[in-house]
């Protein structure tokens, strides 16, 4: 199996991406295409053992965080991410992997894969570490407005995934609002509601923020813009609390003495809270595999993305969505146009 990853995508690429890169193939069964400068790439890739499972493919620009996805997309022809998702379009590579841009990877997966049929919009499915299992999330940023029979296509698309790659019998759906209560939240998410309830999902109702770490069900569904927030929150939550005990930790020799007592629990918490250890969200509804990795990835995280790719082929969920896709997502469709 052959991935294309976006060498040149990301705050730290292009050398915690080769870094990944040549983790990943150490650790899994996969080949690694890295696309980009090849004089770049090369200096990167000398300053580790050679292998063959690792080739370079050119591709002369970058489309730049700050840059337009659609205009960059049209006007670099030739940048890193267009060129490694065209590689998947020719089946040159059986998914992309990138820490770019995420509004040009979404660009490329758009003009370059193209939408499954009766998906009006791609979701970027988030897997988020909770003490009650691994929980998926969408929309973490691909769409920040959001009409009734987006949510519900999300809901199907999330389920599916849930199902094929995380391996989650029945997976239990919830909508993430501001209240239990099915008329609460704004008119989208009230009219959601309705339609899943009466769908063939397991739409088990609405989830509070409060309780998005604890709730049994396995997929949340939102708009991007809450999911976005949803997701930042939490890293920086996380991030900040782990400082603060740090910093207390380190007061005085008693305190001392207890971290070196609870430093292994803290540090397994550590583990099953880092982001780095799903490594990237794949886009959902977009005819292939393309996974978006945060922007700020490093080598761990880089490594683990390739993973959820090669799982994501493996279990060929993009085929199960394309056989599924065109029947269940019309499902309230009537109800929904209006909303």
């Amino acid at each position: 199996m052959k991935i294309a990853l976006d060498a040149m995508g990301g705050d730290y690429a292009p050398a915690e991406i080769v870094k990944g890169a040549v983790e990943a193939v150490q650790n899994y069964e996969l080949e690694v295409i890295l696309v980009g400068v090849v004089e770049t790439i090369q200096a990167e890739l000398a300053k580790y053992p050679p292998t063959d499972r690792i080739e370079i493919f050119p591709a002369s620009q970058v489309i730049g965080m700050n840059e337009h996805p659609a205009a960059a997309i049209r006007k670099k022809k030739d940048a890193s991410i267009v060129v490694a998702t065209r590689l998947v379009k020719e089946n040159v590579a059986q998914a992309v992997v990138s820490a770019g841009s995420t509004g040009a990877q979404m660009a490329a997966a758009l003009f370059g894969l193209g939408r499954l049929e009766g998906v009006d919009r791609p979701a970027i499915a988030t897997v988020v570490p909770t003490p009650r299992g691994p929980k998926i999330i969408l929309d973490m940023g691909a769409n920040v407005d959001c009409r009734a029979k987006h949510l519900v296509q999300f809901a199907f698309l999330g389920s599916i995934y849930a199902e094929q790659v995380l391996k989650i019998t029945r997976p239990q759906v919830a909508l993430l609002n501001i209240g239990e209560e099915e008329t609460k939240g704004n008119e989208a998410v009230v009219t959601a509601y309705q339609i899943l309830k009466g769908s063939s999902l397991n739409f088990i109702g609405n989830v509070e923020g409060r309780e998005l770490f604890n709730t049994p069900a396995d997929v949340i569904v939102c708009d991007g813009f809450v999911g976005n927030v949803v997701l930042k929150l939490t890293e920086g939550l996380a991030s900040t609390l782990f400082g603060l005990l740090k910093e207390q930790f380190s007061r005085t020799w008693l305190t001392k003495l207890g971290a070196a007592l609870v430093l292994p629990g803290l540090k397994e918490l550590k583990r099953q809270l880092d982001y780095t250890e799903y490594g990237g969200a794949p886009l959902l509804g977009v005819d292939g595999v393309s996974i978006i990795c945060h922007g700020s990835s490093q080598a761990k995280a880089i490594r683990h993305a390739l993973r959820v790719a090669r799982e994501c082929v493996e279990s060929s969920f993009v085929s199960v969505l394309k056989e599924q896709t065109p029947q269940i997502m019309n499902t309230g469709e009537e109800t929904a146009n209006d909303h």
